[in-house]
């Protein structure tokens, strides 16, 4: 991910070693991670059981919230692509029956969304 697509808030995928190394204890027994993606302080994880959401807070980012998304509760998303002009593409997520989304996240151009829309599509339509 380059700088200045991280400056920009843009998320780039991360390896599952470094996210199992760094997010490990997170998880469960017969969980694992399928897909990551950081920005510039936050990390996202796709894993078989759920979406975990890891945003750091505060100047030095010491305070960590951990967010625990069921793929059951997401009632509906939506992934759009980047385009000529546009820098990122974004995807949105809806939990339980809120009228707007819940979850909104951009990736840089390096990022298949298909692949996010997929791991995403194997879960919620289960």
């Amino acid at each position: 991910m380059g700088l200045f697509s991280a400056l920009l808030g843009n998320a780039g995928a991360v390896n599952s070693e470094t996210l199992i190394k760094d997010y490990g204890k997170l998880l469960i027994d017969s969980e694992q991670i399928e897909l990551g993606f950081k920005l510039i302080r936050d990390t996202f994880i796709f894993t078989n059981k759920r979406l975990i959401l890891i945003e750091k807070q505060g100047i030095t980012g010491s305070k960590v919230e951990y967010k625990s998304i069921l793929y059951k509760s997401i009632t509906r998303f939506s992934v759009e692509t980047a385009g000529t002009f546009d820098l990122e593409a974004e995807l949105k997520i809806w939990v339980s029956s809120e009228v707007n989304p819940s979850i909104v996240k951009q990736f840089n151009k390096g990022v298949n969304v298909y692949d996010v829309q997929s791991v995403l599509a194997h879960h919620v339509l289960k």
